[in-house]
């Protein structure tokens, strides 16, 4: 494997690792109700005791934790993948553009093979974010591979893609903008500490986090009806569904489901224009510190990578002069 592909799929993983807690926030604020809460209340008030008390303590940071990493399992093996494909489809556009990927001359072709690298992360994408959003606002405790499970036995490989228009929209919008943004932030920064000794990887963990910022900011009205679209038929008591009734992991056969177009119009109609904007505080905030950290493992792992192979190839050459 190539060490985009290593650098991208690390640095994605991560990313979701630090991100989640506040996704969950980001997703249930988009979804337009509270949805479950992200600590369980208990039913009953125990009495404590010195023992029962550690033992509560425990549970609760326990859950608390558990709650906060729901949905995670398959972002980290998704998104992994999905930040490797990228980067890889970024990389490889950059160079049949005859830019270097590492300094690229121009802006608008930066943006074309963001956009392009979005787009092509469409087939990963859609089944993720679709499992992920299901299970971050699921009233009911489950796992991803249960989601993805019931969404192929009840709709097959057309059932994991609901929303995959508007997902792919939003990446290549979204992505093209991403890297846009991270390489005229670095451009700026660069030239403003000429002179000074702050150390490199400050510069690219602002740039990283400016460009996650502005990334969802220019799409964040189309990751709210993206939302809204994924997650339409999770709404009713966990009391239906252990009486036999339609898994809330699905719309009611019945109901059928809205179109993108008729959850754009619905929301405006019910909920006005700042519906699209709900949540975008939660998120640029939460977008700062993950893309930060994305782009900095990635250019460090870049680093690691492209270095030991450069100096493998250092070594093969000297003792083939030998």
């Amino acid at each position: 494997m190539s060490a985009d592909f290593w650098a991208g799929y690390v640095s994605g993983a991560a990313g979701i690792i630090i991100g989640n807690p506040l996704d969950i926030v980001k997703v249930n604020l988009q979804r337009g109700d509270r949805g479950p809460p992200l600590v369980p209340p208990a039913t009953t008030a125990p009495i404590l005791t010195p023992a029962t008390t550690t033992t509560t303590t425990t549970t609760k940071a326990a859950t608390s934790l558990h709650t906060l990493l729901r949905g995670t399992a398959a972002p980290i093996l998704g998104y992994g993948a999905l930040n490797a494909l990228m980067f890889i489809t970024y990389n490889r556009c950059m160079l049949s553009l005859s830019e270097d990927p590492s300094s690229p001359t121009s802006l608008s072709k930066t943006f074309v093979a963001g956009a392009l690298g979005g787009l092509a992360t469409f087939l990963v994408s859609a089944p993720t974010e679709l499992i992920k959003c299901r299970a971050q606002v699921s009233s009911v405790e489950t796992s991803s591979w249960a989601i993805a499970t019931e969404l192929w036995r009840e709709r097959g490989l057309r059932g994991l893609y609901w929303g995959g228009a508007v997902t792919s929209l939003r990446d290549s919008v979204g992505y093209g903008f991403y890297f846009w943004s991270y390489e005229l932030s670095k451009r700026a920064l660069i030239s403003e500490r000429s002179g000074t000794d702050k150390p490199e990887w400050m510069t690219i963990l602002l740039c990283g986090g400016i460009a996650g910022v502005v990334t969802w900011a220019s799409v964040f009205p189309l990751d709210v009806i993206k939302t809204r679209v994924q997650t339409q038929g999770i709404s009713r008591s966990p009391a239906s569904i252990l009486s036999g009734e339609q898994s809330e992991l699905l719309p009611s056969q019945s109901s059928g489901r809205l179109s993108t177009i008729q959850i754009t119009r619905q929301a405006y109609r019910e909920e006005g224009l700042s519906v699209f904007f709900r949540g975008l505080g939660v998120c640029s905030f939460r977008a700062f510190f993950v893309n930060a950290v994305q782009w900095a493992v990635y250019e460090w792992m870049m680093h690691i990578l492209l270095s030991s192979k450069a100096g493998l190839t250092t070594n093969s050459l000297d003792h083939t002069t030998l």
